[in-house]
């Protein structure tokens, strides 16, 4: 008789994890989703060019090498700059900075969030009470003008915009993993693990959060989105380093050489279309992440597809 119970024992204090199966269903449901494929082609096509740029414009892409304000042509398919740049160069060598920023303040932000999340949702009482008064404190301050005076007072430099940018977007994603954590918390397979004696740290980390990727892949990609447009405004604004070469600063000199007032609109609008598009691919992936988790968005979407030819055929008929 003791046998069936041990065993029946066990098996209920088992915890229950993210199997491998999952695991490749969402890696499948992404490569044959077409709104995660083409904000991949998009994204990856950026990160060559990012990654080639010194071997497509070797050298300095500031250095003079044409007339000013020369409209584009075959010699310079994006013109030229009121100093006489190659705004092809600009836009090409300015990816490098713009998406590396971008990615370290995404990643940074949300290890953050998930580190304050979780052990705010698992801990709880005062350290939940603690945590969340922190984070609330960085959300009820307003983000712009807390950027703008933190750069305009720390030295300028790559790492003071990194810096701030960190500083002042892990809150947000705090809040929404902590919200997601909670959830999870209450969940059998926590307390199973606590029963068999599993350490805090390795209950949070194999058990809370790979039950939480497809909302941890959402927040990095929006803290990576809003890390580029916040960047590209502090440096349009004339708070970041002027001297490197970026998206931001690409327009902070479009905006001081005057090429908004002397209709010189390929100067200015290669940068910002770079930036909306990376937004773009960026916002693709993260609702293709939650149609392929959501079973609600696939079942929408499904209907639309069906849809769709039948009413076509109506028309038709």
């Amino acid at each position: 008789m003791t046998t069936p119970i041990t065993t029946a024992t066990t098996e209920a204090v088992k915890p229950a994890r993210v199997s491998t199966r999952s695991r490749s269903g969402l890696l499948h449901g992404l490569m044959t989703n077409p709104k995660a494929m083409l904000g991949a082609i998009i994204l990856i096509v950026f990160i060559l060019l990012a990654l080639l740029a010194p071997v497509i414009f070797p050298g300095n892409p500031s250095r003079i090498t044409a007339m000013a304000s020369q409209e584009p042509s075959a010699a310079h398919w994006l013109g030229t700059t009121a100093k006489g740049q190659d705004v092809l160069a600009l836009t090409i060598h300015g990816s490098r900075m713009s998406l590396f920023v971008g990615l370290i303040v995404g990643v940074m932000s949300t290890i953050i969030g998930i580190l304050v999340g979780l052990t705010s949702a698992y801990f709880g009482k005062f350290v939940d009470e603690i945590l969340s008064a922190v984070t609330n404190i960085f959300l009820l301050i307003p983000g712009l003008p807390l950027l703008v005076i933190l750069a305009a007072f720390l030295p300028p430099g790559v790492g003071t915009v990194i810096f701030v940018l960190i500083l002042t977007g892990w809150a947000g994603s705090a809040r929404v993993l902590r919200s997601q954590a909670l959830s999870i918390r209450s969940k059998d397979f926590v307390a199973a693990s606590q029963v068999t004696g599993d350490r805090a740290g390795w209950i949070m980390a194999r058990e809370i959060l790979p039950n939480m990727a497809s909302i941890v892949m959402g927040t990095l990609l929006g803290c990576i989105i809003g890390a580029i447009g916040a960047q590209a405004g502090l440096e349009f604004l004339g708070l970041g380093d002027t001297s490197t070469v970026s998206w931001g600063t690409n327009l902070y000199w479009a905006g001081n050489e005057g090429s908004l007032l002397t209709g010189a609109w390929w100067v200015f609008i290669p940068s910002g279309l770079c930036i909306a598009l990376v937004a773009f691919a960026l916002s693709l992936f993260n609702y293709a992440v939650d149609e392929v988790t959501n079973p609600r968005l696939r079942t929408v979407a499904k209907k639309r597809s069906v849809s769709a030819p039948l009413a076509g055929a109506k028309e038709t008929a």
